[in-house]
């Protein structure tokens, strides 16, 4: 370490981004400090992540105790099943502090010091720490940016936290509204659906493009508005606007076309969610202390090696990771950005290979993607002149599927019918959050098709619905 610097690596924001970030500086032999605002853990861990799947794994299991027909066919009997509200969030509240905890002393241990207070910068390599005993300055040879994201609410929409909420409040599940409006399709909308319909509350989707779920591959949002949607209380809106959201009791929403802006109808339900994704926390950075602007979108600009850049050029020992570089939203894509980043401070040259990073909505059944959809890869084929292919494989085939009685699923393979190339690999059914692991290994390490249609599968395992897709698409390639 040069004594000219309090400190090799300074990250700002103790996120799982940030937190990746200072483990891998320390086994870089950095010495490391991390500072956060809030709390350890950032969004994942207090707002996002780790709660919702506490509530999704209790109103998961209450949803299969409730299913009598599914438990009958496997010859299984059970009688009224009841649940706990409070106990349910205490559930997730109790997993938070546990692995807060965890992820503070796993700092501790390695010596990184956590410093409680607002950072921002105040030069290069310098930082400005509002602490709760006033502000400190501190050096650093290498600065990262790991500020995190926070729930958009588009215009017109008014939160009060307790009626008309963003998943930030959601996640607490204060209450139980017999109707609740959710706004938006993506991941945080149908997790929380799922989890309403589950506990017995009444939930109407609200949707501004012309169809759900359109960031999804067509084919697994069709499969899902059957399984996910269909036969559970759910309403649908699709190409409207929640246009004004006002809270009280009842809760008034006025929804209007998306293009004219004229309002079509009014609902009057019991709560609000609001979905509508998230963006960059990236105020009050200090940036301009460096002359580094934010994109159009508040995003912080970088170029591939996780560098900030100013005018299209690398700020000097200024890195950035995590939602506030607008690359992907997800907890794991910037862990991996910030070992990444720590690898590029150290003198590597690394990239991220965004390509393989998957995702999932841990819906019953889950639901897995990694790569392009495929009209994505249809549109990139086309522009670069070569030939694709799809496969699709069923659950309904799916011997430990079949067992369990998980029959409804399906699998999706998009490759180059050329060289093999796996382009994207999508999943809805039985435990597809862990499926899709092998497909992004795959891509990863740039097998194709081909490669891995020689691969052996323990059988039976629901693995066997990927390997029969790589085995179809090797035949159908010939």
């Amino acid at each position: 370490m040069s004594d000219t610097f309090d400190y090799d690596l300074l990250i700002i924001g103790a996120g799982v981004g940030g937190h990746g970030a200072a483990l891998h500086g320390v086994k870089a032999g950095l010495k490391t400090a991390i500072v956060e605002a809030d709390v350890m853990g950032g969004t994942c861990v207090n707002r996002g992540c780790i709660p919702s799947k506490a509530l999704l794994a209790a109103a998961g299991r209450v949803r299969e105790l409730r299913n009598h027909h599914h438990l009958k066919a496997m010859g299984i009997q059970v009688g009224s099943v009841t649940y706990d509200r409070a106990a349910i969030a205490d559930h997730a509240k109790n997993l938070v502090s546990k692995i807060q905890g965890d992820m503070t002393n796993s700092l501790t241990r390695l010596g990184v010091d956590i410093i409680q207070g607002r950072a921002r910068l105040a030069g290069e390599q310098k930082v400005a720490i509002a602490t709760a005993d006033g502000e400190k300055g501190v050096t650093a040879k290498d600065i990262i940016l790991s500020p995190g994201s926070v729930p958009f609410v588009p215009p017109g929409i008014e939160v009060d936290g307790k009626t008309v909420f963003t998943s930030d409040e959601a996640l607490k599940l204060d209450w139980l509204p017999d109707w609740i409006a959710v706004i938006g399709s993506g991941y945080i909308g149908l997790e929380f659906s799922d989890i309403y319909t589950a506990l017995g509350c009444e939930v109407t989707i609200i949707e501004a493009l012309d169809q759900l779920m359109p960031t999804f591959d067509p084919d697994i949002a069709k499969l899902a508005q059957r399984v996910l949607i269909a036969p559970r209380d759910i309403d649908t809106r699709a190409g409207l606007i929640a246009k004004t959201v006002t809270p009280g009791n009842p809760v008034v929403i006025e929804l209007a076309h998306r293009d004219t802006q004229e309002i079509v109808e009014v609902l009057e339900v019991d709560a609000c969610l609001v979905a509508t994704g998230r963006v960059p926390a990236t105020q009050d950075l200090g940036l301009e202390k460096v002359g580094v602007e934010l994109d159009r979108r508040g995003f912080i600009p970088i170029n591939d090696y996780l560098q900030v850049t100013r005018d299209g050029e690398p700020v000097p020992h200024l890195w950035a990771i995590g939602d506030a570089t607008g690359k992907m939203m997800l907890a794991h894509a910037a862990s991996a950005q910030g070992v990444i980043a720590v690898e590029n401070i150290s003198g590597q040259s690394r990239t991220v290979n965004y390509m393989s990073i998957p995702a999932a909505a841990f819906t019953h059944p889950e639901v897995s993607f990694v790569g392009l959809t495929e009209p994505a890869a249809r549109q990139q084929a086309e522009a670069e002149g070569f030939p694709i292919d799809t496969v699709r494989t069923y659950f309904k085939g799916n011997s430990k599927a079949l067992a369990e009685g998980e029959s409804e699923g399906l699998a999706k393979v998009i490759y180059r019918k050329d060289t093999g190339e796996i382009l994207g690999v999508h999943i809805i059914g039985l435990h597809a959050a862990d499926l899709i692991q092998e497909a992004a290994n795959a891509i990863f390490q740039g097998q194709t098709v081909t490669d891995l249609s020689f691969c052996v599968h323990t059988h039976p395992t629901l693995s066997e619905v990927l390997d029969e897709a790589f085995k179809r698409a090797v035949v159908v390639s010939v």
